[in-house]
C-alpha cells in the first residue's frame, strides 16, 4: 500500500532542518524523510488530508487537522502548480522533483505558503 502524503509536505521536506512542534514531531518527520529518501522510487498517494507526517503533529486531533483550512489551501495550490490531481499515485522522487521544478525553482513557494509559521526556515534557504 502506498504511503499517503499531503501535497504541501513536498515543499516542507525540501527545507526541513530538524525543527518542529516537539521532539516527537521532529523525530517522526526525520524518520519519514529518511524512509522516503532511502527508497525514492516508492509510490505515494497525494491526498488533501492528514498523512504520515501528521501523526505526531499537535494540530492533529483524532485525524482532523485543526489548521485544516490553511493547509488544505497549501495542498490545493501545490497540486495546481504541479498539474497533479488529488488522489494521484506517483513515485516519491518524481513528486519531489516536480515540486522543486514547478514551485521552488520558479519562486512560487512563498506565494503558496508564505503565511506558514515555518516560513522563516524556507526563506533562509531561498536566500542562501
Amino acid at each position: 500500500m502506498n504511503k499517503i502524503l499531503r501535497p504541501h509536505h513536498g515543499m516542507c521536506f525540501q527545507f526541513y532542518e530538524g525543527k518542529g512542534y516537539s521532539e516527537d514531531f521532529t523525530d517522526h518527520m526525520g524518520r519519514i524523510i529518511y524512509e522516503m529518501e532511502e527508497d525514492p522510487a516508492q509510490m505515494i498517494t497525494l491526498k488533501v488530508e492528514t498523512d504520515i507526517v501528521c501523526k505526531n503533529c499537535p494540530n492533529n486531533e483524532s485525524g482532523i487537522c485543526t489548521s485544516q483550512e490553511k493547509v488544505r489551501k497549501y495542498d490545493n495550490e501545490v497540486l495546481k502548480a504541479c498539474g497533479i490531481s488529488n488522489g494521484t499515485e506517483i513515485k516519491y522522487q518524481d513528486f519531489i522533483s516536480t515540486v522543486k521544478t514547478k514551485i521552488i525553482d520558479t519562486g512560487l513557494r512563498a506565494e503558496i505558503c508564505g503565511d506558514c509559521g515555518w516560513n522563516y526556515i524556507c526563506d533562509k534557504f531561498n536566500k542562501a
